[in-house]
C-alpha cells in the first residue's frame, strides 16, 4: 500500500511539472507572437520595409473590411507590394500612429491567430478603429504573418 501512494504521489508530481512546463511555454509562444505584432507595427511607424517584412511570409495576404457611410459592406484585397510602397512613401508632413489598444492570442502548435485591437491616428486627430486579425505560421520556431485582414470604423471604438 505504501508503495502505491509513493508511486501515486510520484506520477501526480511529474504530471503537474508537464502542466507547468506546457504552460509556461504556451506563455512563452503567445509573447514571441506579440512580439511579431508589435515589430510589424514598429516598422510601421518608422515606414520601414525592411522591418515589415521581416515579419512575414513569401505571399502574405493582406485584407481590410468595413462598411460605406450608406452602411454597406466593403471588402478588399490589398497587394503587399503596394502596401509597402504607401507606407514608405508618406510625407514626413502627415503624422500617423495605429494604438494597439488589445491583444488575445490563440496558438495551436504551428499556427496562431493575434487578434488586436487598434486606432488610428492622423495629425494628431482621431481617424478610426477596429481589429487587426493576424493568422501567423511556424516556420521552424520562427512565427511569421501568413494573413492580415482588419475592420475599420468610427463607432464602438473607445468601449
Amino acid at each position: 500500500m505504501h508503495k502505491q501512494f509513493v508511486l501515486l504521489a510520484l506520477l501526480l508530481i511529474t504530471v503537474g511539472i508537464k502542466a507547468q512546463d506546457s504552460n509556461t511555454e504556451a506563455v512563452d509562444e503567445k509573447q514571441k507572437i506579440k512580439k511579431v505584432v508589435e515589430t510589424f507595427f514598429e516598422g510601421f511607424h518608422k515606414q520601414d520595409s525592411t522591418i515589415i517584412k521581416s515579419t512575414v511570409a513569401d505571399h502574405v495576404v493582406l485584407q481590410t473590411t468595413g462598411r460605406n457611410p450608406e452602411g454597406k459592406t466593403l471588402f478588399r484585397n490589398e497587394e503587399f507590394s503596394k502596401f509597402l510602397k504607401s507606407i514608405v512613401s508618406i510625407p514626413d508632413s502627415i503624422q500617423f500612429q495605429e494604438k494597439l489598444t488589445s491583444f488575445s492570442i490563440q496558438v495551436d502548435r504551428t499556427m496562431a491567430n493575434a487578434w488586436v485591437g487598434y486606432e488610428f491616428w492622423l495629425n494628431g486627430n482621431f481617424s478610426h478603429c477596429g481589429i487587426n486579425s493576424f493568422q501567423m505560421v511556424n516556420f521552424d520556431g520562427e512565427w511569421k504573418i501568413i494573413y492580415l485582414i482588419d475592420t475599420r470604423g468610427k463607432e464602438g471604438c473607445k468601449d
